[in-house]
């Protein structure tokens, strides 16, 4: 079995190598791709990098806490295995208020704050003791009461979501 400083550590490396991705899918596009809002509506490249830098600043201010989100978990209360939240994880989630985009956001901004965030969720996965970790969690009104220790996989693969749909943005704005 795996110990909490083992998956730390490939949790951390995940995120890392997922957000390079997406820090790099951002760098490497146009200037006028990064910015165009797709024509049948939704975000921009960009606004979907602020969107991830939100989140990811979120989390860490969960895990290092920061926030008062998290809960003790009750006795008998067992929260969800990553496998429960992935398989009951909807195509899509409403963003909500605190973390969508504003209409003008400028790619060297996103970029930056990506920096941050990371550095500060790697900071907070890092310093995550065992016992928060495994006695706290947080509940997300789709997503279900996820222990702490599973923030750092959350965040992963939103991310890697996220990446994804940037791809398509991109290459939908440079189609046209």
């Amino acid at each position: 079995m795996e110990s909490h400083a083992e998956m730390t550590a490939r949790v951390r490396q995940a995120y890392r190598e997922a957000r390079e991705r997406f820090a790099a899918r951002l760098r490497g596009a146009s200037d006028a791709d990064v910015h165009r809002v797709p024509a049948g509506g939704g975000w921009s490249a960009a606004q979907i990098g602020w969107h991830v830098a939100a989140v990811d600043a979120s989390f860490a201010s969960i895990l290092a806490g920061d926030s008062p989100v998290p809960k003790a978990i009750a006795d008998g209360e067992t929260p969800r295995t990553w496998t429960q939240v992935v398989a009951g994880m909807p195509p899509s989630i409403e963003a909500g208020k605190r973390v969508r985009p504003p209409e003008d956001v400028k790619r060297e901004d996103v970029l930056a704050s990506l920096d941050a965030s990371a550095r500060q969720l790697d900071a907070a996965l890092a310093a995550l003791p065992e016992e928060r970790a495994t006695r706290f969690a947080i509940t997300h009104p789709v997503v279900g009461t996820v222990a702490l220790g599973l923030i750092g996989e959350w965040a992963t693969a939103h991310v890697a979501r996220h990446n994804a749909q940037a791809k398509r943005v991109l290459a939908d704005a440079s189609a046209t």
